[in-house]
């Protein structure tokens, strides 16, 4: 018998919903979980093998790979100490790693679902989420990985004593102390209904433009970058717009002058520019008028993945943007990219129970 875990990425920071709008795409990171009684002896009984994306460089150790980290902290908090003996997982990794497409946040939601699949706890999504807003505290990213589609969310203010904790394992988007650190102690459940979502309508005609640019942005120098405090005018700006885009998105047929100047943004993405070249040319130049079919452009949460909102004329959108891209460097060297066409991840992660 084997069990396959799917969980689509996402985009988080939609335009200017920074922190709150989140959007799973359809790119799914699986984990293929099966028990083995006959397995040789392994680190807390689990075997982790790996394939895509990453492949080389993300630890294959139970206590130091994120998503093993994340199904270790739901195992503890129900008094099991190790993986259940012979437990074999095989993860397969199609999502850009630091490319601001949500790659940790599929990861912790995989494995606090892995955690409860072996531990056989049944946790519902909503407890999931709680757990996950432990490891993990950006709701928009983990809200449309787990539930799907395009979501908007909240999260309530945590106990600091919860947030200190070295038992609960940490998503590299959090501070120190790292996480997952194994004291003996029984580390702290979460408490219920930490974070809330709701989920908008999407209109069926649009589809999601993801130019990935070929170096990575990490999460912490992103925020880095960001003011300790904005402007009244700005936040303003950023409240006018994100209380008419989600409405906008929903509607058929999309507005595109509505939608691409509801889609601006000037609590993030004015800083972040200067860790993604080419970021202020491509949403100054790139524009529905000048591109029939586009309806707005964003960088796709701490990036530097820009995501392109379109009905049409898909190839000469991304090709436009890349050819901006191309011309800038970084750390010295010409920017290259790929390009996805992808769709909004309706379903959110999944579990299906196989014969082997």
């Amino acid at each position: 018998m084997k069990t396959i875990i799917r969980v689509p990425c996402s985009s988080a920071n939609i335009g200017p919903g920074f922190d709150v709008i989140g959007l799973a795409l359809s790119i799914y990171l699986e984990l293929h979980v099966s028990l083995d009684a006959n397995a040789a002896s392994s680190p807390l009984n689990c075997t982790i093998t790996y394939e895509g994306l990453g492949a080389g460089e993300v630890p294959l150790i139970a206590d130091q790979n994120l998503i093993t980290q994340s199904a270790l902290y739901v195992l503890r908090c129900h008094g099991r100490h190790a993986f259940p003996a012979g437990t074999l997982v095989h993860i397969i990794n199609p999502i850009p790693l630091g490319r601001g497409l949500g790659s940790s946040g599929a990861a912790v939601v995989a494995g606090v679902i892995l955690g409860s699949v072996v531990g056989a706890f049944n946790l519902s999504k909503e407890r999931i989420l709680d757990y996950v807003l432990m490891i993990e505290r950006h709701p928009d990213n983990v809200a449309a990985a787990l539930y799907g589609g395009f979501v908007g969310t909240y999260l309530r203010e945590l106990d600091p004593a919860d947030m200190v904790r070295v038992e609960i394992p940490l998503s590299e988007v959090l501070p120190a102390p790292a996480g997952g650190v194994d004291t003996g102690l029984r580390p702290p459940e979460p408490p219920v209904g930490i974070g809330h979502y709701i989920k908008f309508k999407w209109a069926a005609e649009i589809r999601c433009i993801a130019i990935i640019p070929d170096f990575e942005v990490k999460t912490a120098d992103a925020r880095g970058v960001l003011p300790e405090s904005y402007p009244r005018s700005h936040v303003t700006y950023n409240l006018q717009r994100i209380t008419l885009l989600p409405v906008a998105l929903s509607q058929s047929p999309p507005d595109p002058e509505l939608i691409y100047e509801a889609m601006r943004d000037k609590i993030h993405q004015p800083y972040r520019k200067v860790l993604i070249p080419g970021l202020s040319e491509v949403i100054e130049s790139i524009s529905p008028k000048s591109h029939p079919g586009l309806l707005g452009i964003c960088l796709s949460g701490a990036g530097p993945t820009i995501l392109a909102l379109a009905t049409e004329n898909f190839d000469h959108i991304a090709t436009s943007i890349v050819k901006v891209l191309v011309q800038q460097k970084f750390d010295g060297k010409p920017v290259t990219c790929q390009w996805k066409l992808l769709q909004p991840a309706e379903d959110g992660a999944t579990i299906t129970v196989v014969e082997s």
